[in-house]
């Protein structure tokens, strides 16, 4: 797993005095949502002037992250949130909890059908990881993408 959110922040990849421009949603945590999750952060990164890599990057990455809320907590929604200072993206999906354990990439055999999510994050990714979710009850998966 990836440093902490902050030791990134204030660290390598991006100057704090770039221009951040954000965006949240909430969507309902069931498997239909994870389709306009991915429209939606990819119209906003469109919208934004991000590069056509960054917005495949962040179309999958959002994709394996909420699904992954959706499959393996008792959540009702899930929310998303993006920032883009510069060229570096920060995409973080939150859940209310209950999950079974803690996300990690993991090792899987070629005959299984899934367990690749993490996988793919970690490889598209600058850095990811997981803290506890403001509310107290559930996690963040974050994800930096340049």
């Amino acid at each position: 797993m990836a440093p902490s959110y902050e030791a990134l922040r204030l660290g390598r990849g991006g100057s704090l005095s770039a221009p951040c421009l954000q965006d949240a949603f909430r969507l309902p945590a069931l498997s239909t949502s994870v389709a306009e999750a991915r429209r939606l952060v990819v119209l906003r990164l469109c919208s934004w002037g991000a590069g056509q890599e960054m917005c495949d990057n962040a179309e999958l990455v959002v994709s394996e992250l909420f699904t992954n809320a959706v499959r393996h907590t008792s959540s009702e929604e899930v929310r998303c949130m993006m920032q883009l200072r510069g060229k570096r993206l920060r995409l973080e999906v939150a859940d209310q909890g209950c999950a079974r354990t803690e996300p990690q990439a993991r090792a899987v055999s070629v005959d299984q059908e899934g367990g690749r999510g993490l996988m793919l994050v970690e490889a598209l990714s600058e850095a990811w990881g997981v803290r506890p979710d403001a509310g107290g009850t559930g996690r963040a998966v974050w994800a930096y993408l340049v």
